[in-house]
C-alpha cells in the first residue's frame, strides 16, 4: 500500500514507519507543524511539536530512506484543539486535548489530506490494534502491552477511519523492545524521552496558561449546602477532584480534606466536599461515536455489559450501558452520533468530571466513546 507515516519525532513513530517499510509498503514520512511559534528544544519529556522534534523526524526518515515532508496544520490545530480546550474550561468542563487532536487532526485533517493525495493509510506509533472479524467488519482493540496501551485516546475513531489506519506497534510486548529495535536500526531517537503533559503547555502549568487566556473573576467556594467557605480567583482554574489550591484557611468541621466536587461557570462558583462525594456510580455521555459496528443493543435501547474507562491510563471498571435515542419519540436514531449513553457502574469511580471522555470496552475491544455530560451518586450531581 501507499502509506503516509505520521512522524512525531519520537521513537514510536520512527519504529512504526520502519516496520511499514519492512512490510513492503511505499512509505512517505510527514511531520505535523502544529504551532506557529514552536520552541527550539523540548524540556526533557515535556512538550512536543518543537523544532527539535521536526529535526528528529527528518533524521529518522533519512535513515529509513523515505521521503520527508512537513505539513503546516497550525491553524487547524489552534481552532480545533487549542481554542476548544479554552472554551471547554470556560464552560466548567475538563477536556482531553489528545482525544480532540486524534479526532480532528491526525485522523480527520491528516487522513483526509492523505486520501486526497492517493495514500491508502496513515501509519502512527500508537499502541493499539485494528482487527477484522470473520464478517469483514473492523474492530479497535487494546495493544499487547497494556502498560503502554493507547486505545483509549483512539476511541474517537470511526469504522471508516479504522479502514485507513495502521498501527505497527500493536503486538509489541513492551516499550523497551521498541527502543532496542530503534537502537539496532541506528535511529537516533532510541533513547529519547517520551513526551508528557499537554503539548501546547510544555511547562505543565495549565492554570497559569488558562489565566492568560480567560478573564479571572473572583467567586465563591461553597460547600454542598451552599454555605460560603471562601473565595477563588476564577472558577476555570479548578477541576473536579482537585484538592490543592483551595486556600480556604480553615479546616472542615470533621477535619478531613476537601475536594472540588463541581465547577459552576454560570455563577462562577466552586463546590467542595469530602472525598467520598467524588464517587460516581452513574454517567451520562453525549456526542457518542462507535469504533466500528455498535453492539446489537444499540438499536433497541437495551442494556449491554461493558467496562468504562475515563482516563488514558485509568483502570477500566465494570459497568452496563444503554443508548437513549436523541430523536423525538417514534423516530429511529440515525448517524454515528445519534443517542445519549446511560452508563451504570458496578463499583464507584472517583474524580469523574464533565468534559472527560468515556470510552467503553468489551474485553479488549473498544466499542466507542462519548463526552461525559454529568456524573451522579446518591448525594450529588457532578
Amino acid at each position: 500500500m501507499k502509506v503516509l507515516a505520521a512522524m512525531s519525532g519520537g521513537v514510536d513513530s520512527a519504529v512504526a514507519a520502519a516496520r511499514a517499510v519492512d512490510a513492503g509498503h511505499e512509505v512517505v514520512g510527514v511531520h505535523l507543524a502544529l504551532s506557529r511559534m514552536p520552541g527550539t528544544l523540548r524540556t526533557g519529556s515535556r512538550g512536543c511539536c518543537t523544532i527539535e522534534d521536526s529535526r528528529d523526524a527528518w533524521r529518522a526518515c533519512e535513515k529509513l530512506g523515505i521521503p520527508y515532508y512537513t505539513w503546516d496544520f497550525s491553524e487547524r490545530f489552534k481552532e480545533d484543539v487549542v481554542d476548544d480546550f479554552v472554551a471547554e474550561y470556560a464552560a466548567g468542563r475538563t477536556p482531553n486535548p489528545c482525544m480532540r487532536c486524534n479526532e480532528r487532526i491526525k485522523f480527520a485533517a491528516l487522513l483526509e489530506k492523505a486520501l486526497a493525495l492517493g495514500f491508502d493509510a496513515v501509519c502512527t506509533g500508537h499502541y493499539a490494534k485494528v482487527t477484522r472479524t470473520d464478517g469483514g467488519t473492523l474492530e479497535l482493540h487494546r495493544a499487547a502491552d497494556w502498560a503502554k496501551d493507547q486505545s483509549y485516546v483512539l476511541g474517537v475513531l470511526t469504522a471508516e477511519q479504522l479502514e485507513h489506519s495502521m498501527f505497527p506497534l500493536a503486538d509489541t510486548p513492551s516499550k523497551d523492545l521498541v527502543r532496542a529495535e530503534a537502537a539496532e536500526r541506528g535511529l537516533t531517537v532510541a533513547a529519547k524521552p517520551d513526551s508528557h503533559d499537554i503539548c501546547f503547555i510544555p511547562d505543565g502549568d495549565t492554570r497559569g496558561w488558562l489565566n492568560e487566556r480567560l478573564e479571572m473573576t473572583e467567586g465563591d467556594i461553597l460547600d454542598t449546602d451552599g454555605e460560603r467557605l471562601g473565595s477563588h480567583p476564577g472558577a476555570h482554574a479548578f477541576t473536579v477532584g482537585q484538592r490543592k489550591g483551595l486556600n480556604l484557611g480553615r479546616p472542615a468541621a470533621d477535619g478531613r480534606p476537601r475536594f472540588v466536587l463541581e465547577v459552576r461557570p454560570k455563577d462562577n462558583a466552586v463546590v467542595v466536599g469530602p472525598r467520598e462525594m467524588l464517587a460516581v456510580d452513574r454517567v451520562i455521555g453525549i456526542r457518542p461515536s462507535w469504533a466500528g459496528a455498535p453492539p446489537a443493543e444499540e438499536s433497541t435501547g437495551e442494556w449491554f455489559d461493558c467496562h468504562l474507562q475515563v482516563r488514558a491510563h485509568g483502570d477500566p471498571v465494570p459497568a452496563r450501558a444503554r443508548v437513549q435515542p436523541s430523536e423525538e419519540p417514534g423516530e429511529e436514531p440515525s448517524g454515528p452520533e445519534a443517542g445519549t449513553w446511560h452508563i451504570e457502574l458496578h463499583e464507584p469511580l472517583t474524580g469523574v468530571a464533565p468534559g472527560q471522555t468515556a470510552v467503553l470496552y468489551q474485553g479488549t475491544r473498544v466499542l466507542g466513546q462519548s463526552t461525559i455530560d454529568a456524573g451522579f451518586n446518591a448525594d450529588r450531581v457532578a
